[in-house]
């Protein structure tokens, strides 16, 4: 046997090994574009014009969402943009509407999973809102009919901020000292999804405050300049930040804001 038919059953290995795995990643990744819609036993799609007759208010404004970008269709019926996580209507349509003959995202978070499936990893972690315990569902607190999908009226922040209070009453203020932070939205510490940090907090201990203050360290009353202090001149915080949280019930134990005192303390 020569070196050069050697190297060509070399090339035969080698190269099908390659094009095999090229295979299997064009296979993986066009799994991961394609999006299925949701199925119903029995049901067929009706399109989006039928489901329109009786849902205006959900239709007339979807094409602004962010959701319509999930542009599928069917050959028979055309567009089929809500029967795509709602199911196939045609029982819903012969029921005259009704609860059963359609799929309800609240009690089945696994039609909103379908697309976002690093959420129902983030609800698995030790610490998230009951959205697989059945308590709450995504539609409490997304708009998937119309703009960003956050529940709320006028700027996104402010829709943000709307969502949250709804159910978070005593964060909401208005405070007499307010803390910044409230006004980059909640998300700014929270993820609302689910984290391995106790009230969903985004990351733990100090290293949340962190974030935001590491102003220019300031001088101890000794004169003495303390890398960790943060820009005061009174109290060293090099010894109380290594006690836990910035939180604690000797400090800033009121975060989201304060009618009492300027730091943040009831």
């Amino acid at each position: 046997m020569n070196m050069r038919q050697r190297w060509t059953k070399q090339t035969l290995i080698f190269g099908g090994a390659a094009a095999w795995g090229l295979l299997l990643i064009s296979c993986v990744m066009a799994n991961r574009t394609i999006v299925a819609p949701a199925k119903i036993a029995g049901a067929t799609y009706v399109g989006t014009k039928e489901c329109a007759q009786c849902h205006s208010d959900q239709t007339d404004h979807f094409a602004s969402a962010t959701h319509a970008r999930l542009a599928l269709s069917d050959p028979k019926v055309g567009d089929i943009g809500c029967e795509a996580c709602h199911g196939p209507g045609s029982q819903h349509v012969k029921a005259g509407g009704g609860k059963g003959t359609i799929i309800n995202p609240r009690k089945s978070p696994e039609t909103c999973f379908q697309c976002h499936l690093d959420k129902r990893g983030q609800f698995s972690l030790p610490n998230t809102h009951p959205v697989l315990a059945g308590k709450i569902g995504c539609v409490d607190c997304h708009d998937v009919h119309e703009g960003s999908a956050v529940k709320g009226s006028g700027a996104a922040l402010e829709s943000e901020l709307e969502t949250c209070t709804k159910c978070h009453t005593a964060q909401k203020g208005p405070f007499v000292f307010e803390h910044a932070a409230m006004k980059e939205g909640c998300t700014a510490c929270h993820n609302p999804h689910g984290t391995v940090n106790q009230k969903m907090l985004v990351a733990r201990d100090a290293n949340l405050c962190l974030r935001c203050h590491l102003e220019a360290p300031g001088a101890t009353p000794a004169g003495v300049i303390n890398a960790n202090a943060i820009n005061s001149g009174v109290q060293n915080h090099n010894a109380r930040l290594m006690q836990g949280t910035c939180w604690s019930a000797a400090c800033h134990e009121a975060p989201h804001g304060s009618n009492a005192n300027n730091h943040f303390r009831y």
